[in-house]
C-alpha cells in the first residue's frame, strides 16, 4: 500500500465518524433513539439490514470458496436473496404489525416474564461474543493491510463505533450504514472491470476456467446443504433481534415489506459482483492452497487497483464489518434499557432512560472491545462462535417467528424447543466426536440445526391445536403506523441530508483519486460521477422532506 492509500483510510474514517456524530439528538427519547420514531425510510432501513448482515468474512470466507469452486459461492449467497424475499412477503410486515420497540418486548407480551428473561439474557450474552468475533477480523484486516498492531486496531475502530452509536442511536447507525454501502459498492464496482481487463476479458476467463467452475453446487455444498442454509438465513435474518429493529422502525407494514424485498434484490445481484474478483484471480494464480485461498480477493485488489483505491477498498471492508457491531450494540442497549431496566424501574423518567441507554451502549461497546482483545488468547474463538451461530440461530430465533403466525405455542413449548435443540446441537458438535466417535459434516450439521427446532414446533402445533392463544398486536400498529411524529420526520430529513452531503464528499474524493490514477481512470471517474449524482438527488429529496414537514 502507498502513502495515498493510508491517507484515504484516515480521511474516510474521519468522514464516517463525523457523519455518525452529526445525528446526535438532545431531544431523543426511547422511541427515537432505538426505533427512529417509526420514521425510518424503507430504503435506508433495507440498506442498513443489508450492511448489518455484511462483514469482511464475505470477502474472506466466500471469496475462498469462489476461488476454489467458482460459482458455488454465488449460489450459496443467493439463498440469502430468497430468504429476503420471503421475509419481505411474510415476516417483516408481521413484526411491524406487533407495534413493539424490541423483539424482546414481543416475547414478553406473548409468553410472559419468565420466557422474556430467558431469551433476553441469552441474547445479551451471545451479543458480546458475536460482537467481539466481528470486531476481531476487522483488526486482522487492518493489521495485514497496514501493519497496525491488531490490539490498537481493535481499540481504535471499536471506540469509533461506540462513539457515534452512543451519540446518535439508531439514526447514527443507519446513516453510517448507508454511507458505507456506497463506499464499499464503489470500491467493488471499480475492481471488477479492472480484474476482467487483467485476465484478458470475459471470453478468456470462460475458456480458461477450471472444469465445473460454473456449476451451481459442488463438493460439500450439496443441494441439501444449500436448501438448509437458505432456511437458516430466513429464520436468522427474520428473527435476529438486531434485524427485527429494521422492520419495526419504518412507518408502515407496506414499507416493512419493502425492507425485506430490497435486501433480497441486493443479495440477488451483489454476490455476482463480489465473487468475480476471487474467481478471476484463479486465472492469475491458480496455486493458492489451504488458508491462502482466503486472501484471493485482496490479492486481486492489489493486482489491479491504482494508488489510493486500495485504501478505499480496505476502508469499505473495515466499516462494512463494524456495521454488524454497531447494529448489535444499539439493539443490545435497547433490550437492556427497555426490557431490563425499565421493568425494574417502571417509573423511570425519559431523562433517566436515555442516560441508561447511552451508558449501556458505552458499556456494551467496552465489553465488545475486551472480548475482541481476548480472541488470540482464547484460541480460535471466532470459528467456534460462527459454528455455534449456525447451530443456535433457528433454536433461538425460530420460536418467536413461529409465534408471529401461530395462536397455539406456549411458554413451555418455545422454551422446550430452544433448550432441547440447543442441547442436542451442541452435543453433536462438541460431545459426540470424543464420546461416540461421530462427527457431523457441514451439511449434516446445518440440516440438524435447522430441522430439529422446526420439527419440535410443528409437534407442539399439533398437540396444542385446541388451545388458541392471542397474537399480540398494537393498536397503533393496527392503524398501520400512518401517523408519524413530527420529530421523527425532522430526523429523517436530517439523515437524508447527512447522507447526501457525505456522498458528495465521497464522490469528489474518488474523482480526485481517478484523476491521479495511472490506470483504470475511466472506471474510477464513472463511479465518482454516479456517486455525485446520487448525492445531489438525495440532497434535493432532503430539502423537499424538510419543506413538507
Amino acid at each position: 500500500m502507498t502513502t495515498l492509500d493510508y491517507w484515504v483510510i484516515v480521511i474516510f474514517s474521519i468522514g464516517i465518524l463525523v457523519a455518525g456524530l452529526s445525528m446526535s439528538d438532545r431531544k431523543a427519547d426511547m422511541q427515537s433513539y432505538f426505533g427512529a420514531s417509526g420514521a425510518l425510510p424503507w430504503w435506508m432501513s433495507g440498506l442498513s439490514l443489508y450492511m448489518g448482515f455484511f462483514s469482511a468474512g464475505t470477502f474472506v470466507v466466500w471469496g475462498a470458496i469462489a476461488y476454489e469452486q467458482g460459482w458455488v459461492a454465488i449460489t450459496i449467497q443467493w439463498m440469502m436473496a430468497i430468504a429476503g424475499f420471503l421475509i419481505g412477503r411474510f415476516i417483516a410486515p408481521r413484526w411491524r404489525q406487533t407495534g413493539v420497540l424490541t423483539a424482546a418486548e414481543f416475547v414478553q407480551q406473548r409468553f410472559g416474564s419468565g420466557v422474556h428473561k430467558f431469551y433476553t439474557y441469552v441474547f445479551l450474552l451471545m451479543s458480546f461474543a458475536y460482537n467481539g468475533a466481528f470486531l476481531y477480523p476487522v483488526a486482522k484486516l487492518v493489521n495485514v493491510s497496514t501493519g497496525l498492531p491488531s490490539h490498537y486496531a481493535i481499540m481504535l475502530f471499536g471506540l469509533m463505533a461506540v462513539l457515534y452509536t452512543t451519540s446518535g442511536g439508531l439514526w447514527a447507525v443507519i446513516v453510517t450504514n448507508v454511507l458505507q454501502f456506497v463506499v464499499l459498492t464503489a470500491a467493488v464496482m471499480i475492481v471488477v472491470p479492472l480484474a476482467f481487463e487483467r485476465v484478458g476479458g470475459i471470453p478468456a476467463f470462460v475458456s480458461a476456467a477450471p472444469e465445473g467452475f460454473f456449476n451451481l453446487t459442488g463438493g460439500e455444498y450439496t443441494p441439501w446443504f444449500i436448501a438448509a442454509f437458505g432456511l437458516y438465513n430466513m429464520v436468522f435474518i427474520g428473527g435476529n433481534w438486531a434485524y427485527v429493529q429494521r422492520y419495526t422502525s419504518v412507518p408502515t407494514k407496506r414499507e416493512a415489506k419493502k425492507v425485506g424485498y430490497l435486501f433480497g434484490w441486493l443479495y440477488l445481484i451483489s454476490p455476482v459482483v463480489w465473487m468475480l474478483p476471487p474467481m478471476l484471480y484463479r486465472m492469475v494464480d491458480g496455486n493458492l492452497a489451504g488458508l491462502e485461498n482466503e486472501g484471493a480477493y485482496l490479492m486481486m485488489c492489489k493486482e489491479v487497483l491504482p494508488a489510493g483505491l486500495m485504501g478505499l477498498m480496505i476502508t469499505g471492508m473495515i466499516f462494512a464489518t463494524t456495521d454488524s457491531v454497531n447494529a448489535s450494540l444499539n439493539v443490545s442497549s435497547a433490550v437492556f434499557t427497555n426490557d431490563v431496566y425499565k421493568r425494574i424501574n417502571p417509573g423511570a423518567t425519559n431523562r433517566s432512560l436515555m442516560w441508561v441507554a447511552r451508558l449501556s451502549t458505552l458499556a456494551f461497546g467496552m465489553i465488545t472491545v475486551l472480548v475482541a482483545l481476548m480472541v488470540p488468547a482464547m484460541g480460535g474463538i471466532v470459528e467456534v462462535v460462527l459454528s455455534i451461530g449456525a447451530l443456535t440461530g433457528v433454536p433461538l430465533y425460530g420460536p418467536a417467528i413461529w409465534a408471529l403466525f401461530s395462536r397455539r405455542q406456549t411458554a413451555f413449548s418455545v422454551l422446550f424447543t430452544t433448550l432441547v435443540s440447543l442441547a442436542i446441537n451442541v452435543f453433536f458438535k462438541f460431545g459426540a466426536p470424543p464420546l461416540l466417535n461421530v462427527m457431523l459434516d457441514r451439511m449434516q450439521e446445518t440440516v440438524l440445526g435447522v430441522s430439529l427446532p422446526i420439527m419440535l414446533l410443528a409437534i407442539f402445533e399439533v398437540v396444542y391445536r385446541r388451545r388458541p392463544y392471542r397474537i399480540a398486536t398494537s393498536a397503533d400498529a393496527a392503524a398501520d403506523g400512518a401517523e408519524v411524529a413530527s420529530h421523527g420526520k425532522q430526523q429523517s430529513a436530517l439523515a437524508i441530508k447527512t447522507v447526501a452531503l457525505a456522498l458528495l464528499g465521497v464522490g469528489l474524493m474518488i474523482m480526485v483519486l481517478g484523476l491521479l490514477a495511472a490506470s483504470g481512470r475511466p472506471a474510477v471517474l464513472t463511479i465518482a460521477f454516479m456517486i455525485v449524482a446520487l448525492g445531489t438527488c438525495l440532497l434535493r429529496m432532503a430539502y423537499r422532506k424538510r419543506t413538507i414537514s
